[in-house]
């Protein structure tokens, strides 16, 4: 009777100590800062191009959102950013990629939203459009690729998505990009951001060094205006793809400096 007390004992006690353990690293791996990061896809493009930086962030224990943006207005697709916003639990940290760095800009401004990342992406400033905010520098080759379609909206061409979209990916990567890319409406890249969220918010900003959509050097001027924690990578307009693992932990040191109040 008094050994099955003693293995009785013993077992609750290691059940204890793997249950502590258990916690402990539960702890370790919580994110630490925001945990809801929200990301917003670009022109020609859709949820989908965040595919492989969701799991990553998934593993540190971060709550994932990506936005499916309508691509049909400014105020239509900062209108999509903030439903998303406004359902996750708590504070955001919201990363854009391209075109949807102008979607963050307005729809940064909400007060749930700690901080911006931008992903080789356009940044305008108070009252300013994409095009405004690119016209001090030589415009890529890309987006000379879209056609559009009679309907209001530009698609890129097989050319504009393998030669100058994403030439780093893999043959079958480039052709679902070209299979799935968001058709972008034609005049939105004269609507203007009221009130730039960078401002006033802590930002980030991963310039891609290689990039044929968004001259790099716009880039450069973007983080440099907003005074943004900057990560230089040599890739095309689509790290997020390209390279992974270094914009994932980008992302998550982004989140893990913001601080909930």
């Amino acid at each position: 009777m008094l050994t099955r007390q003693r293995i009785l004992l013993t077992a609750l006690f290691i059940t204890g100590l793997v249950a502590d353990f258990s916690n402990q690293l539960y702890a370790q791996s919580a994110p630490v800062g925001v945990k809801n990061i929200v990301l917003v896809h670009g022109a020609w493009a859709d949820g989908s191009n965040w595919a492989k930086i969701i799991p990553m962030l998934e593993a540190k224990g971060y709550q994932v959102t990506a936005v499916q943006n309508p691509l049909t207005s400014l105020e239509d697709d900062v209108a999509a950013t903030k439903r998303v916003i406004a359902v996750q639990d708590g504070p955001v940290l919201l990363v854009a990629h391209s075109w949807g760095g102008v979607v963050i800009t307005q729809a940064g401004n909400d007060p749930k939203v700690l901080g911006l990342v931008y992903v080789a992406a356009f940044a305008p400033g108070d009252n300013e459009s994409l095009t405004d905010a690119a016209k001090a520098f030589p415009p890529a080759p890309g987006p000379g690729e879209g056609r559009p379609d009679g309907a209001g909206f530009v698609t890129l061409t097989a050319k504009g998505v393998h030669q100058y979209f994403c030439p780093d990916l893999t043959t079958a990567e480039r052709n679902v990009i070209l299979a799935t890319q968001g058709p972008l409406a034609i005049d939105v890249g004269n609507q203007k951001v009221a009130k730039a969220a960078w401002k006033t918010k802590p930002t980030w900003y991963l310039v891609a060094s290689e990039d044929q959509m968004i001259n790099p050097d716009l880039e450069r001027s973007f983080a440099k205006n907003m005074k943004a924690k900057t990560l230089v990578l040599k890739s095309s307009h689509v790290p997020m793809l390209s390279q992974p693992a270094k914009v994932a932990a980008f992302i998550t040191e982004a989140a893990g400096t913001v601080k909930p109040n």
